[in-house]
């Protein structure tokens, strides 16, 4: 793990109406819009983070919990990850991949549930620390 440089805390919003219904079936628009991946807002050190693999992981929205899950639960490891991607792409210092969402995705639910204009939405990785973001729907 001498490449990595840290750990942070990232939202990865998706839209489902482009990501589900819109664009043929195509995944990518409905994750790649302007505003939809806030990440930080600090990065902690590999050094800090004594075991990654076992860090509590959770996302509330208008402070429900969501998603409550470990990183133990990750599918994939993160130095077989950097192996699989290093494969197809170039990775440069300050590359950031984003590792995966914990069970409890909203479209998911039954029934399902959607973020709205004015949801406020904390995730939060322990030992990390957690991003704050208030939605705002302008399509």
């Amino acid at each position: 793990m001498d490449y990595v440089f840290g750990y942070t805390v990232a939202h990865d919003v998706s839209e489902r109406k482009w990501q589900l219904q819109k664009n043929g079936g195509q995944f990518l628009l409905g994750k790649t819009m302007d505003t939809f991946c806030p990440i930080g807002p600090v990065i902690v050190t590999k050094d800090e983070i004594s075991d990654p693999c076992n860090l509590t992981l959770k996302t509330k929205v208008n402070g429900v919990v969501k998603q409550n899950s470990s990183t133990q639960q990750m599918v994939h490891r993160t130095p077989a990850l950097i192996a699989f991607v290093s494969k197809f792409f170039t990775l440069l210092p300050g590359d950031i991949i984003l590792t995966g969402t914990p069970p409890g995705v909203g479209c998911f639910r039954n029934p399902p549930e959607y973020l709205k204009d004015g949801d406020v939405v904390e995730c939060e990785i322990e030992g990390i620390g957690s991003i704050i973001n208030t939605v705002r729907y302008c399509l």
